[in-house]
């Protein structure tokens, strides 16, 4: 499948897909948290083999409302609302590219449980651009993450949605995980 995605640039698209190959030997599935029209989903939908299922989860209503940590001057254009897209779109793309649908839940973060969760998980991509999106994200994926998989927070270096930094810093303060940043994304290997 050719790179298509209109929210994360050609090269970190590249190193998601990097990344999520290097973690197909791992246990466990595919997250990704935030997929609004569902890009990097069918992208990584696209190497995984028969063994491996994708989750996403997205409100499908758009961004929720900001908070305090998401206010930014630069940010002004990311507002509640914005970035809506439809369950059935999504699940309408993976069916056109002849991909199996992955198991889609719609939901806000703060509403989904352990229960909505796979159990164990290789890989994750959390692109949920606001403080209280990204926070409640990791408490979810955190703890199912296994050795050697690989979590990739989307927009951790992005001044416009400065949200996304603290959560993921307040969540890693005290965890020996090791991080490193590519371009807007933090790369954290469990």
């Amino acid at each position: 499948m050719t790179w298509r995605n209109d929210q994360v640039s050609q090269p970190e698209t590249e190193k998601i897909l990097e990344v999520a190959r290097e973690c197909l030997a791992r246990p466990g599935d595919f997250v990704e948290m935030g997929c609004y029209k569902g890009d990097t989903a069918l992208l990584v939908a696209g190497i995984l083999p028969g063994d491996k299922r994708l989750y996403i989860y997205d409100s499908f209503e758009g961004l929720p409302e900001k908070s305090v940590e998401d206010v930014s001057a630069l940010g002004e254009d990311f507002k509640g609302g914005e970035l809506s897209v439809t369950k059935r779109e999504v699940k309408e793309r993976f069916l056109r590219a002849g991909l199996r649908v992955p198991v889609i839940k719609k939901a806000w973060f703060s509403d989904l449980t352990d229960e909505d969760m796979p159990d164990r998980i290789a890989f994750s991509f959390l692109d949920g651009d606001f403080y209280e999106s990204i926070r409640d994200s990791l408490k979810l994926v955190g703890p199912r993450m296994v050795g050697g998989s690989v979590m990739i927070i989307h927009d951790y270096n992005n001044l416009a949605l400065p949200g996304v930094k603290r959560a993921v810093d307040e969540w890693a303060c005290g965890k020996t995980v090791e991080k490193s940043a590519f371009q807007s994304m933090m790369i954290v290997r469990f």
